[in-house]
């Protein structure tokens, strides 16, 4: 584990960082506050410090208020090392967000073990920011396709939709149906639709610019969405993904797939609500399905 020292007497940051080499750890020396306060603001910061209280430039006490200040979801565990003994003292310590105090000299067997228990907690706090991340991509993404989920992608087109009232941007939306999916699952079974929908997924994230976004709105239904439209053409980035997934042979356990989609697209203007956006989709979809699938309709024609 990477640990950061801030020590200003040489002989007692040797000892300290003799100790923890033993140990196998890696670490970090700075010689003041003010240098271990630099150091601590890198986006690499150890997640172990160890800061003598009385240092030159800014002591131990005021670089513990100012880390505790920072805005992260990874503090790091941080030892009070000073001769400083009395309980005030220490409470004053605790007080301002160190996580443990070791008073000078100190025995190198109870400092091991005080720098064991926070390796511990650092790596525990690290697996329960992991979970919790884990569990928030699981609750605004779909588990099959890995897009988006539908409460997702609305919460995503309704921020980009006061975006764009916001810095007069234009914003479209494109409701995407595979054509005749239930003739995939009927014809092939239902864990061939499930890869063809992954497939069709893929694709279509492969065919969009990095910040559009797209979410499985439900069933065989995307919805794509394009912030800083500029065409709503024929030619456009809707026409190409069709294109697109016309042309693609989808490999599957049941060998190849050929699927087509319909696609009805609907841009903002001024007062434009996310419902009424999806509505205006939706109708040019059906428009495109009664038209003969395959084909790309838009609600501003």
């Amino acid at each position: 584990m990477r640990i950061l020292i801030a020590e200003d007497d040489f002989t007692s940051r040797a000892v300290l960082a003799g100790v923890l080499k033993k140990s196998g750890h890696d670490v970090v020396e700075t010689v003041n506050g003010a240098a271990a306060w630099d150091a601590l603001q890198q986006p690499d910061a150890p997640r172990l410090v160890i800061l003598d209280w009385m240092m030159p430039e800014m002591d131990g006490l005021e670089v513990v208020r100012l880390v505790r200040a920072l805005q992260t979801d990874q503090p790091p565990y941080i030892i009070m090392l000073t001769a400083r003994g009395e309980k005030a003292d220490i409470i004053t310590g605790l007080d301002a967000g160190a996580n443990d105090y070791l008073a000078k000299p100190f025995d190198p067997g109870e400092f091991h073990a005080r720098v064991e228990v926070g390796r511990r907690m650092v790596e525990l706090q690290a697996e329960l920011l992991a979970a919790k991340n884990a569990l928030a991509h699981e609750a605004m993404h779909d588990p099959l396709t890995g897009v988006q989920n539908r409460r997702a992608i609305f919460d995503a087109l309704r921020k980009e939709l006061v975006r764009a009232e916001r810095a007069k941007l234009n914003l479209s939306i494109g409701l995407c149906d595979i054509d005749h999916f239930k003739q995939v699952n009927d014809r092939y079974g239902h864990q061939v639709g499930d890869e063809v929908l992954c497939a069709f997924a893929r694709t279509i994230q492969d065919n969009m610019r990095g910040y559009d976004l797209v979410g499985r709105y439900g069933g065989e239904e995307f919805l794509v969405v394009v912030p800083d439209s500029t065409e709503l053409a024929d030619e456009g980035i809707y026409e190409r993904l069709r294109a697109e997934i016309a042309g693609l042979r989808m490999a599957t356990r049941a060998g190849e797939v050929c699927i087509t989609v319909s696609i009805g697209v609907a841009g903002a203007g001024d007062g434009t609500t996310v419902d009424a956006m999806v509505e205006a989709a939706d109708a040019a979809l059906y428009r495109a399905k009664e038209a003969g699938r395959n084909r790309v309709c838009y609600a501003s024609k």
